[in-house]
């Protein structure tokens, strides 16, 4: 076999479940020969999104692929792949590359070096006898630690390069760091004698399919548990003790049980400051936990430190913690902290019940967001906000059943990357119903990749909400708006998807919603995507405390 041959087999022997790719790539037939399924999108940055969401979904034990043609191709892949970076996303890309001798003839573009801030790990393959051990060290570096994109360039000799003897490949199986005994006793008997801890969730128990332990641990302790934007969904938000998740918005009771907090323990978090996720308070005493020594006193000072996955950590704190509780008992009842959270839930729906009830028109985006949650059967669901205002409006106040079902980002925030993200979502997990909440800017952005969705068969459900301006510029467009009306944008986004082959309906009144949400819905269980215009009011308050 030769170049290409050799990492299509490498691919099929590591599970791979489709080639995300654009246009000229000798991978894509090569994969194609041995049952790979190719999907071409429209443009690369959405072909990174599409193995990106994909990666999310598998946490890991499935890696979404991007094949990219040499020079424009992978040059035009940059955006999504330095938003993966940001987000940790374990991917493979795999660019052709220009020929070996001209490799260091400028202004010939350099895939591996180009690419080395805003990856993992970056590698080029000089001949094709290296291609296994690159192939490995490339899934060794997404299958173990903190994820990441990792690069592998493919020069135009090494693809039609023919590989002697066969070839010597196994699948590479993820690794798990235990963390420290001692270290983890400690933590353990700082978070059985605070007065009131709070659990930090991080992307991290996802990754390691935590979920259940961090619940228990939760409970045992007893603590709230606070999640970051991408951790959402790490501890299932109709549990008691969820406090929600948060951007810069959040649900009142993350913002408060943070400040009453005298020790914050975070787990399967880099603790990266940002402002599109939670902070921690001033005078907080800090454990850390994280699969990645570098994380600590990163951005925050850490009082005690774990290194471990956040699987196994949880772990040990559950029998840790259990047996301080056993020999001393604990000073609050699950009962106690979880009428605490109770109480400060129902306040904080109560505030905002009349943006979710509302009867306005133009239509309330709260109120989308209201029956949208109420007509599905979100154990079933995965869904997605974009950039901007969507993210601060659905992240809040959607409340997550069951582990991944929402995918949360935003380190990076460009607008229309949740249209590829859902469509690798829905690849990764066809029985769900996969659904991206996007704005009008954000579908300017993508929205040609519709079709992408109609001709693959990628049955997403699709929620645009039109309020015909870039609203979350208001506060820093104000002398070009008033004299050039930069933030207006304008479009109907229903004619648009029509005419890309996916199906659509536009809603302009608040009842008009629950319908064509079960029309919409009994599309894509027919297997074709559908999409949904709200047209939306311009102007929200932000659930921010």
């Amino acid at each position: 076999m030769n170049g290409a041959q050799a990492i299509a087999e490498i691919l099929k022997r590591e599970g791979t479940g489709f080639l995300s790719c654009y246009p000229r790539n000798p991978l894509i037939e090569a994969c194609a020969g041995i049952g790979i399924r190719p999907i071409l999108c429209r443009q690369e940055r959405v072909g990174v999104g599409l193995a990106d969401g994909y990666s999310r979904i598998h946490r890991g034990r499935r890696n979404g692929v991007f094949a990219a043609q040499a020079g424009p191709g992978i040059e035009n892949a940059f955006p999504g792949i330095a938003q993966a970076y940001s987000e940790n996303v374990p991917m493979l890309i795999l660019p052709a590359g220009q020929a070996l001798d001209r490799q260091y003839r400028h202004p010939t573009f350099d895939a591996s070096e180009v690419y080395a801030p805003v990856t993992k790990w970056s590698a080029r393959a000089h001949a094709v006898a290296e291609v296994p051990e690159l192939m490995r060290r490339a899934f060794q570096a997404m299958r173990t630690g903190k994820g990441g994109p990792v690069l592998v360039e493919i020069p135009a000799e090494v693809w039609e390069e023919e590989l002697k003897g066969e070839l010597d490949y196994e699948p590479v199986v993820p690794q798990r760091a235990a963390p420290d005994p001692a270290a983890l006793q400690k933590a353990a008997e700082m978070l059985a004698t605070a007065k009131n801890p709070v659990l930090w969730a991080g992307q991290g128990v996802l990754y390691a399919g935590a979920s259940a332990e961090l619940v228990r641990l939760a409970e045992l302790v007893p603590a709230p548990v606070v999640a970051t934007n991408p951790g959402k969904s790490a501890m299932p938000e109709t549990h008691p003790l969820a406090c929600g998740s948060s951007t810069r918005s959040g649900p009142k009771m993350l913002f408060e049980f943070l400040r009453r907090a005298d020790l914050v323990f975070a787990i399967g978090s880099s603790l990266t400051k940002t402002p599109f996720g939670p902070s921690i308070p001033p005078g907080k005493t800090i454990v850390h936990s994280t699969n990645d020594p570098d994380d600590i006193h990163k951005d925050y000072r850490a009082d005690h430190a774990l290194i471990g996955d956040a699987g196994l950590v949880l772990e040990g704190l559950i029998e840790a913690v259990g047996a301080l509780r056993r020999e001393n008992g604990g000073a609050r009842s699950l009962a106690q902290v979880s009428g605490e959270v109770a109480a400060v839930k129902q306040d904080w729906r109560a505030e905002w019940a009349a943006e979710r009830d509302s009867d306005e028109i133009p239509i309330n985006q709260y109120r989308i967001i209201r029956d949208l949650m109420a007509n599905v059967e979100r154990d079933n669901v995965i869904i997605t906000h974009d950039s901007g205002s969507p993210r601060e409006q659905l992240l809040p106040m959607w409340e997550t059943t069951a582990p991944d079902s929402y995918i949360g980002w935003g380190k990076s925030t460009q607008l229309g990357y949740s249209l590829a993200v859902i469509m690798g979502a829905k690849l990764a997990a066809p029985e769900k119903l996969c659904i991206n909440v996007m704005g009008d800017a954000a579908i300017g952005m993508t929205g040609m990749d519709l079709e992408t969705a109609a001709r693959d068969r990628i049955a997403i459900l699709t929620v645009v909400l039109n309020n015909g301006i870039m609203a979350a510029e208001r506060d820093v467009l104000i002398v070009s708006d008033e004299k050039y009306g930069a933030m207006t944008v304008s479009g109907n986004y229903t004619k648009v998807a029509e005419g890309l082959g996916v199906q659509a309906a536009r809603v302009e009144t608040p009842d008009a919603f629950v319908p064509a949400l079960e029309r919409g819905i009994a599309v894509t269980q027919g297997g074709a995507p559908f999409l949904i215009e709200c047209i939306v009011k311009e102007g929200q308050s932000f659930s921010r405390y």
